[in-house]
Formats: structure tokens, sequence, C-alpha cells
């Protein structure tokens, strides 16, 4: 039987936090950080970062665990994340302010960064951000934590990650998409690990804690005087839930005073239905100041 084809591996590896992270850095000029939302990886924004790399330095990189990162000791929590985009740049060689695009769950990490970093941050954009209004856990962080590790663990010495990981990840994207996407050949080579699904586990178990981490930390931290853009996915129906999820992410960009633009026609994974939309809303935040440049044709 032939071995499989052995995908190169694309960008490098920093240890930070002792964590060995896959990084990837395009571009030149002013830097742009792109972080994905729950168990997504840095190919989810390849089509994003071509647009944006003449224009921008733009570092993508894979929390613990997925992608190709190493998994982490400990399951993530909100200030463990913003700290890792901040140490980040400073292992890059990136001391100045940044701008930080958070799709989904790692929204809560874009404004996070953007409140315990103020001097690193020039900019958030929010990528159909989550938002929980009144987050309130039922159960002990621990308990929850606890749970999920033990079920990937059963997943995975049932060889359920190897079975069904990257046929899961390929319906999930269907299903969060408008449009028609290729595979990705390393969806393939990733959601087959137990280690990306146990990363999974963690961020979905950990989700409500840091919504609430969050809802706390907007009353002792004051978002900085830096531009802020809430782009919201439109799939083009008029029903109830899209309806609702638009006036809630109108009701984000007006919370922090931001600007608030549509991304159309898009499922929720944006950066893949919409990716001109995602680099436009970047270039459009600092646009006028430092490191101006024209938009993409």
């Amino acid at each position: 039987m032939s071995q499989p084809r052995r995908l190169p591996t694309p960008g490098r590896f920093l240890r930070i936090d002792g964590v060995p992270l896959h990084v990837l850095t395009e571009g030149s000029g002013p830097v742009c950080v792109l972080s994905g939302g729950l168990g997504m990886a840095w190919f989810d924004w390849d089509a994003v970062a071509a647009l944006l790399a003449p224009h921008r330095t733009v570092v993508r990189f894979d929390r613990p665990g997925l992608g190709l990162s190493a998994p982490a000791p400990e399951p993530p929590t909100l200030a463990a994340e913003a700290d890792r985009i901040a140490r980040l740049l400073e292992a890059l060689g990136h001391p100045g302010p940044a701008t930080v695009v958070g799709h989904s769950l790692a929204g809560f990490h874009a404004e996070a960064f953007a409140r315990l970093h103020p001097e690193r941050c020039a900019g958030i954009v929010l990528a159909d951000a989550s938002i929980e209004d009144a987050p309130r856990p039922r159960l002990p962080r621990a308990v929850r934590i606890a749970w999920a590790g033990k079920m990937a663990g059963l997943a995975s010495a049932a060889g359920l990650p190897r079975a069904l990981g990257p046929a899961t990840r390929r319906l999930i994207g269907r299903a969060s998409t408008v449009g028609s996407h290729p595979p990705h050949p390393w969806e393939q080579a990733g959601y087959r690990t137990s280690r990306v699904a146990r990363a999974c586990a963690l961020e979905n178990a950990s989700y409500p804690y840091q919504a609430a981490e969050l809802a706390a930390l907007r009353l002792e931290r004051p978002l900085p005087a830096v531009p802020v853009a809430v782009l919201a996915a439109y799939d083009g129906s008029e029903s109830a839930r899209q309806l609702r999820s638009l006036e809630r992410q109108r009701g984000l960009a007006a919370a922090l005073g931001g600007r608030f633009a549509v991304a159309a026609p898009a499922g929720h994974l944006v950066m893949a239905d919409v990716p001109e939309s995602v680099a436009q809303a970047v270039l459009d935040l600092t646009g006028t100041g430092r490191g101006a440049a024209a938009p993409f044709a």
C-alpha cells in the first residue's frame, strides 16, 4: 500500500509560553493579525491573506492544539488568548501596534487584546464575531473542562477523529458558507488527529467562560481610542434568525463605537465566502492613518 503524500509545512514554529505555535508571516507594512473561530486553522485565511499581503504584514497562527500547533498544558482562557497574541508579536519582532482581526470566538480575543494591551493595538476588526449578551455559565469551569477532556479522550480511543474528523469539518464548512469551496489539503491531514479534536472540545467547553470573562473585562478595562469595525455575515435570506443576527452585530458595533458593515452573500465563514470584504475592512480601518494603502483592485 502506498504511503499518503506528505504535505509541506508552511511557515514556522515559535515557542510561546512554552508551547510551539505554528505561525505564518507574509507581506510588508503595518501589522495585521488574523485569528479564526472555534477549531479553525491558518489555512482558513488563505484568500484574505493573499489580498492583504501587498499592503500589510499579515500574521496567521494556530492556537494551541489547532492546525499544526502543539497542545497547551492548560485549557484556554480569554486573558491567556489575548496575552498569546501580544507575546507572539513580540517574538516576531513587532513591538508596535497591530490590527487584530477576530472571527467568531476570536472576536472575544481581539477585543480582549485591545482592552488588556491598549498600547499594542492599532485597531480591531470583528468578523461575524460571537456575541453573548448576559453570559452565565451554569457549571464550574473545572467541571465542564474536565468533562470535555474526558469525552475527547474517549472519542480518540475509539478512533473517531481519524474516521470522522475531516468529514465533520467539511460538513461544518458547508453549513457555514453560501458558496462552493474545494476542500483544503490540510483538512484531511489535520482534522483526523486526536490533538485537534481535543483542542476543539476544550475551546467549545471554555466558550461560556470566555464570554463571561469578556463581560467582566468590559466593566474593568475601557476600550482604547482605536478604530473598530464590525463585519456581519448576511446570506441574503429574510429569516428571523438572520435578521436578528444582523441587529445583534449592529448593536455590538454601536456598543464599541465602531463602524458596522454587512458582508454578503456570506455565511458565518465570511473569510471563505467574501474574503475581499474582510480585507477591505482592514484597509478601510487604518487606511487614513499611519501606513495608508490604496485598496486592492
